[in-house]
């Protein structure tokens, strides 16, 4: 299983923070600590922009938390085209600041989804397959400067619930297409973060 456990600082974060470290140093030696100032405050708003907290994730089997911090911006009852099902989908809008870190929102094990979507569909669905036999996708959307999703976990791992597993930088957009009978415990507007608040439960008759 696929641990996906690194700092309170994102690894994504390390380079532009090493650099910009970097630079601060050699201004700092040559021109003096005034001049590098700006460059440690650049440091600074790095460090935040980068942070990626632990969370507390709740203990029901059967809850689905939320992948991404942010709002919930829909949610409809649609036709799922990667498994080619009906199903409920939310939508959930991350901000410029929040956490870019994704995570998984149930237990289980990561599949290739069973159709190819149209061009005009994200290319980033993530099939999970739960221990119950529940069948989620998570699509990740560029956010607005274009930038790629990052995944950190391949066909075939397992993920435990609310495990890092990826990252959206700036804004991005998270879909979760959810089993036809599932619980919605959200509602439009409703803000939540990562790993830790239930945007719905599966239910089984």
């Amino acid at each position: 299983m696929a641990t996906g456990r690194y700092p309170y600082f994102s690894r994504i974060g390390w380079l532009p923070f090493l650099v910009c470290a970097g630079l601060a140093v050699l201004v700092a030696h040559y021109l003096g600590w005034v001049w590098s100032l700006p460059l440690w405050l650049g440091c600074i708003f790095l460090v935040y922009l980068h942070r990626d907290p632990d969370r507390d994730i709740p203990s029901s089997p059967l809850a689905v938390v939320s992948p991404a911090d942010g709002i919930v911006t829909s949610i409809a009852e649609v036709h799922d085209p990667y498994l080619d099902r009906e199903a409920i989908m939310l939508g959930l809008q991350m901000g410029y600041a929040d956490v870019y870190s994704t995570r998984s929102p149930v237990e289980g094990k990561i599949l290739e989804p069973k159709h190819t979507v149209d061009s005009d569909q994200p290319p980033h669905g993530v099939w999970l397959k739960t221990d119950e036999d529940d069948d989620l996708i998570v699509v990740m959307h560029r956010g607005p400067l274009h930038n790629s999703p990052r995944c950190y976990v391949r066909i075939g791992d397992r993920v435990g619930q609310g495990q890092r597993c990826g990252y959206i930088q700036m804004g991005g957009k998270v879909d979760v297409y959810l089993p036809a009978g599932s619980r919605v415990e959200v509602t439009s507007g409703s803000r939540v973060k990562a790993g830790s608040d239930v945007i719905a439960t599966l239910v089984h008759k």
